[in-house]
């Protein structure tokens, strides 16, 4: 009987492995990846069951990630894999489609239950999770809505600015012109509020796509 085929994105390697390891008995790592657009590529090359993704990646974070390989048509169960504990995150992953959200801090004791619940095709979340979500739904959160704000592309621009990448860079990753990449800079700031490059790195860390 084969085995379902989880790939797993993290560009912690010590950490995807130590979940590759948690697994491998029940289950066949088809592959580990290290940034978000390694991810979309594998997933679409690998076609595997389920993909466990970290939010915070380079290149193009998690979630907008997953968003990518969710529209794109035949999809694999995902769970995301986190340290983010604020519930903004949850929330905008399960509004997207995933069907899991984990706290790395308690993978250990229940990964291999999400696992087994989302790949039956149910929803799993995090115990540590579940109050902040009731009390977030009871709520408006101003992040989210600015999240809401952005388009995916302008997002992508955001995270890749915000790592450092140049404009000819941002360019070069999402084969785009100079000028284009400038535009979405000088747009997103406006939409953002913010006036230097320093600001933009700090709307980037608020809303999870870059870490410290």
């Amino acid at each position: 009987m084969l085995r379902p085929r989880i790939l797993i994105g993290d560009d912690h390697r010590l950490v995807a492995e130590g979940i590759a390891k948690l697994l491998q008995d029940d289950y066949e790592i088809a592959e580990i990846v290290e940034d978000g657009w390694g991810l979309v590529s594998a997933a679409e090359r690998l076609k595997p069951d389920l993909i466990l993704a970290d939010i915070t990646m380079p290149l193009l974070n998690g979630l907008d990630a997953c968003e990518k390989i969710l529209k794109a048509g035949k999809a694999p169960k995902i769970i995301i894999l986190t340290m983010h504990h604020d519930a903004i995150y949850a929330v905008r992953a399960f509004r997207i489609g995933v069907s899991g959200f984990v706290l790395k801090n308690s993978a250990s004791l229940e990964l291999l239950t999400a696992v087994k619940t989302v790949l039956s095709g149910q929803t799993y979340v995090s115990a540590q999770m579940a109050a902040q979500l009731q009390a977030f739904s009871q709520g408006g959160n101003a992040e989210l809505e600015e999240t809401k704000n952005l388009t995916p592309r302008q997002r992508e621009v955001l995270q890749l600015f915000a790592e450092g990448h140049s404009a000819r860079e941002v360019a070069e990753i999402l084969h785009i012109s100079v000028r284009t990449a400038e535009n979405h800079k000088a747009h997103i700031m406006s939409i953002l509020g913010a006036n230097s490059t320093a600001e933009l790195i700090r709307c980037a860390l608020r809303l999870g796509l870059i870490s410290n």
